[in-house]
């Protein structure tokens, strides 16, 4: 009777218990060959403000090698200094038995922006081993835009300057 009432109270505090489930994995692409890859995020690793500096919390994919780093995302968001205008006018009236009125606006002000926030973030990642004729590791360096959900794009380069776009 214990052992049931312990396994129930376990199970019991396992459901009330904050689920962290590692999203599922994104796209690495090379842009100039078209080799498709894979790039995985560690759990909480696309929350804004965490330290640059820990373990790795991403791994990607591609071309049979793999590169581990360390992503990085601002506290900040994104903000577009050169916004557009918008202009809005209104115009109005009414009649009836009390006598007419009639009134108009005008607002010339920054458009509306899209909910939620853009935020910047940076990955740098590496190959544990050699590159090709033994040349030492690779490298990738990205920077990355992701959103309040933790989805987002990157663009990243390596040390012969080849760019990859990222999608997650």
């Amino acid at each position: 009777m214990k052992q049931l009432a312990a396994v129930a109270l376990a199970a019991l505090l396992a459901s009330c218990a904050p689920a962290f489930t590692a999203a599922p994995p994104g796209r690495v692409v090379n842009a100039a060959t078209g080799q498709e890859g894979t790039v995985t995020f560690a759990p909480g690793s696309l929350r804004p403000g965490l330290p640059a500096t820990g373990a790795d919390n991403v791994a990607l994919s591609i071309g049979g090698q793999t590169y581990m780093g360390r992503a990085t995302v601002l506290d900040g968001s994104l903000a577009d200094a050169s916004a557009p205008l918008s202009l809005s006018v209104a115009v109005g009236g009414t009649a009836g038995t009390g006598g007419t009125t009639f009134g108009w606006g005008a607002r010339l002000g920054p458009a509306p922006q899209p909910q939620g926030t853009l935020r910047a973030g940076s990955l740098i990642a590496r190959t544990a081993g050699p590159g090709a004729a033994g040349t030492g590791p690779r490298t990738l360096t990205c920077t990355l835009t992701v959103d309040d959900a933790g989805r987002g794009f990157g663009e990243c380069r390596d040390e012969a300057g080849v760019r990859y776009v990222l999608q997650f």
